[in-house]
């Protein structure tokens, strides 16, 4: 059986995290992608558990040789998703989870049509500043900031597959499960997929 590649993104603070911990709490056997990143480590991170160090030579040859899925720029930081990880989990049948930017997830769209692209909304966006507020990590320019960022994400919900507004955490949890688990994606999931662009089986 062939695995397949699921898109999954929203603006932050909408509670991404939340949703996949509580996914892969029930669903150990689904494969979170890993990005590659040229930031130094931050303490208590773990090489290909958190992430791909890697130098920017090292990154940029990547981004050249098209074996990158997506990628893009953040603070003067690369990061972007590894193709060849992918393909090795999607050949071993298992659903793959990418948590991505939105720009990211456009890039995927062109290079891997195949995957489902989901989409989490905030109530709104008043709730939305309410819970960045909330956590207390952020300076009033760096909220303004993810707010704004957040309006334009929001406004290319309708590029998705499907939307999931995660107002009632259970409700939310139950939308994305039946959504990455129903027998009409578990029927999906039997087609043969072709391989990710770019990678021979």
């Amino acid at each position: 059986m062939s695995g397949r590649v699921v898109v999954f993104t929203g603006p932050s603070g909408v509670g991404k995290g939340t949703l996949l911990r509580a996914v892969l709490a029930d669903h150990p056997d689904v494969y979170l992608s890993i990005s590659a990143t040229t930031r130094n480590p931050r303490a208590g991170e773990i090489e290909g558990h958190h992430y791909y160090f890697m130098e920017p030579d090292a990154f940029q040859d990547l981004v050249k040789c098209g074996d990158l899925l997506e990628w893009a720029e953040f603070a003067g930081n690369c990061y972007g998703t590894p193709r060849k990880p992918i393909q090795e989990q999607v050949d071993q049948g298992r659903l793959v989870i990418l948590e991505i930017e939105l720009e990211g997830a456009r890039q995927v769209r062109k290079s891997y049509p195949e995957a489902q692209q989901i989409f989490v909304l905030p109530p709104s966006l008043e709730e939305l500043e309410s819970r960045i507020r909330a956590r207390g990590q952020d300076e009033e320019a760096a909220i303004q900031k993810r707010l704004a960022k957040a309006s334009i994400e929001i406004d290319a919900a309708d590029e998705f597959d499907l939307q999931i507004v995660n107002d009632d955490l259970k409700v939310a949890v139950r939308q994305l499960k039946d959504a990455l688990f129903s027998p009409d994606q578990t029927d999906e999931a039997k087609a043969q997929n072709p391989p990710v662009a770019g990678i021979a089986s």
